[in-house]
């Protein structure tokens, strides 16, 4: 009995309660294949390191990595009807959600924060392709409107992180609504003389294309990401044609003059610092120079 008490049951407690591997611990590069360590990949802000594939990044970590040490203050966006039309395909919308919720830790696929860059105020909004795949709906359109409004009001630049699939098809055309609704916010940041910059992420597609994402006054897009208003394959059946290759990519559309420069992530916010200031017109604060240590002198006695 000492022996089954001892010895069996504990062996049969700790192979079940046994904690399996995590899912995430290594990640694939989607271009090479490459297996990478997670950690890694993390600490190279989401860049696979032999390939420079840009994987996606969600709000928190976008706006930790933008603001000066990691700190911002999340700007509260006005709450919006959960399920208006009361949509149900093979699942409810409600439940997902709460899913989605669950998954992000977000209330829905945009995230805005107002903190400084090198010093300087700047409101920024996140919208994040892992919460139902960043579609726009009412509660995301309401976020962007309120991050323009809290950028004019607050007389600050106002950056947008842009990733999403199109509009939320569970809300229809209340979905649709948000297109005219970020336009005219774009246009009140506009008679504030404020700076508006998108920076353009993989994927950018859809209704967000059409609207917000592409009103800028200066687009900035990350390596490799996928622009456009229909996918690739609609317009390839639409026309007939066979696509040029790199089509609808970053670098394909800086050279036709859609966006205006193409940046690596671990330049981005370097080179966000330098339009927000040269656009606020707020000269850079140099660094205190550093004096030289005072020289020993060694006085030697004696004659």
């Amino acid at each position: 009995m000492n022996w089954i008490s001892n010895v069996v049951r504990p062996k049969i407690r700790s192979f079940l309660n046994r904690r399996d591997t995590p899912e995430n611990l290594w990640i694939k590069c989607p271009e090479s294949g490459q297996l990478v360590f997670y950690k890694d990949v993390e600490a190279n802000q989401f860049v696979i390191p032999g390939s420079n594939y840009h994987m996606r990044m969600g709000a928190n970590a976008r706006l930790k990595l933008l603001f000066d040490d990691g700190v911002y203050e999340e700007i509260p966006v006005p709450e919006v009807a959960t399920d208006p039309l009361r949509f149900r395909d093979s699942r409810r919308y409600s439940d997902r959600l709460k899913d989605a919720r669950a998954k992000t830790g977000l209330d829905d696929a945009v995230k805005v924060g107002f903190g400084t860059l090198d010093g300087l105020p700047v409101t920024a909004a996140v919208q994040d392709f892992d919460f139902m795949g960043g579609s726009l709906g009412m509660a995301a359109g309401e976020a962007v409107i309120k991050g323009l409004e809290a950028a004019a009001e607050r007389d600050t630049p106002f950056i947008m992180f842009a990733a999403s699939g199109g509009a939320r098809m569970q809300e229809g055309i209340l979905s649709l609504m948000q297109l005219p609704r970020t336009t005219v916010a774009v246009e009140i940041l506009r008679r504030a003389n404020r700076p508006y910059i998108v920076v353009l992420t993989n994927p950018t597609t859809g209704g967000v294309t059409a609207s917000y994402a592409m009103l800028g006054d200066v687009h900035i897009a990350e390596p490799g990401a996928l622009i456009g208003f229909a996918g690739p394959r609609v317009i390839e059946q639409t026309i007939r044609e066979k696509l040029p290759s790199g089509f609808q990519r970053a670098e394909y559309l800086r050279e036709h003059g859609m966006v205006d420069m193409v940046v690596h992530r671990h330049e981005l916010r370097p080179t966000l610092v330098n339009i927000c200031h040269v656009l606020m017109k707020a000269p850079r604060v140099a660094p205190p120079p550093t004096l030289p240590a005072p020289a020993s002198s060694d006085v030697s006695a004696g004659a």
